[in-house]
């Protein structure tokens, strides 16, 4: 079968023929509907050397995946051949406190399982090929009806990532509170969309490309301005003065995160998303007093059942292109070259 592979670090991905895989006991093949390209792939092919991380290549890439039951091991109960389902992405141990809470992101001991892998296309073997190999059931979701198993694939990390960090600060987005979102990609054009879903927060959204702007106004936001110098000036403005509520970095860059503590206030939070390399220098006043400051990684496995729900219903939709599995290499120069509008995804 065919599959996209990072074959050496440091590399661009390469398309080649793998054989297809079986499942074993306890395990689960799955035919491939779609999986997304995530913007931290490219720092995955990029960015690190050996010895880095406990795996390395070659493997196939693609952590945002969905397909339909195509073989069941030994063992394995409650799913049916031909039945819809997501991949959870992140792979964990299963036996720690973090698994058990479905927080497999946060897995205490996630080199122990799964031959030292994060998960489908982090070191062993993801969803950019036409059948994928899952070795634990636990890692698949149902998909409800009414959700094309492709538009559930960039769901899977793309949705579900700017819902656990909506979600985590849900008690701080009452009516008359703002929300800002740096960033309106593939992760952050999903954010607006919860937050106008979830919340009465006025939304403001923030990105240097004026296509992305027209996005995120399109999906609700209740205001559009261009990242830069005097982004942050404009939320204070907008905000009487104080700042946000809820500040989102979907970014991560040294600019971005400047940005990111000049528009928080006192007691708010700011939640670091983007995977962009930056940093900020920390003081008794800076950033604002009590505002919570955090990274995340993903989200639960829970949560994942409820971003599924929300897409079924009608309230989040994830905007992406489809590419075939021919034109990968295509897709990713795309997202390379930052010509993407939301989310690409491979559909074999």
């Amino acid at each position: 079968m065919k599959a996209v592979q990072l074959t050496a670090w440091k590399s661009d991905p390469v398309l080649v023929d793998v054989p297809e895989p079986t499942a074993g006991p306890g395990q689960v093949v799955i035919k491939v509907a779609g999986a997304g390209l995530c913007h931290s792939d490219l720092h995955l092919l990029h960015d690190f050397d050996d010895g880095v991380f406990p795996w390395g290549p070659p493997f196939t890439l693609g952590h945002e995946t969905s397909g339909w039951v195509h073989e069941l091991g030994d063992g394995v109960t409650g799913l049916s051949l031909g039945q819809p389902v997501a991949v959870f992405g992140p792979w964990g141990c299963g036996r720690c406190p973090a698994c058990a809470a479905g927080q497999d992101t946060y897995c205490y001991a996630p080199t122990d399982s799964y031959g030292s892998a994060f998960g489908g296309g982090l070191g062993v073997d993801g969803g950019q090929a036409e059948y994928m190999l899952i070795p634990d059931p636990r890692f698949l979701v149902p998909i409800p009806d009414g959700l094309d198993p492709v538009a559930a694939a960039p769901l899977t990390d793309a949705g579900l990532t700017p819902y656990h960090a909506v979600k985590m600060s849900l008690p701080k987005l009452l009516p008359g509170t703002t929300a800002v979102c740096i960033g309106v990609g593939g992760l952050g054009h999903m954010a607006v969309q919860f937050l106008k879903a979830m919340t009465a927060a006025d939304v403001i959204a923030m990105d240097v490309k004026p296509e992305a702007l027209a996005l995120a106004r399109s999906l609700g936001a209740d205001h559009a301005i261009e990242a830069g110098p005097d982004a942050a000036a404009t939320v204070k403005e907008l905000t009487g003065g104080r700042g946000a509520h809820v500040v989102i970095d979907f970014v991560g860059s040294d600019a971005s995160l400047a940005t990111a503590v000049g528009s928080s206030r006192v007691q708010g939070d700011l939640t670091i998303v983007g995977v962009g390399g930056g940093s900020f220098p920390t003081s008794l006043w800076s950033p604002p007093y009590e505002c919570s400051v955090r990274s995340i990684y993903w989200g639960t496995r829970g949560e994942l059942a409820e971003v599924l729900t929300l897409a079924a219903k009608g309230y989040v939709t994830p905007e992406y292109v489809t590419y075939s599995i021919d034109d990968a290499l295509v897709a990713y120069a795309a997202m390379q070259a930052g010509t993407l509008k939301g989310r690409a995804v491979i559909a074999p």
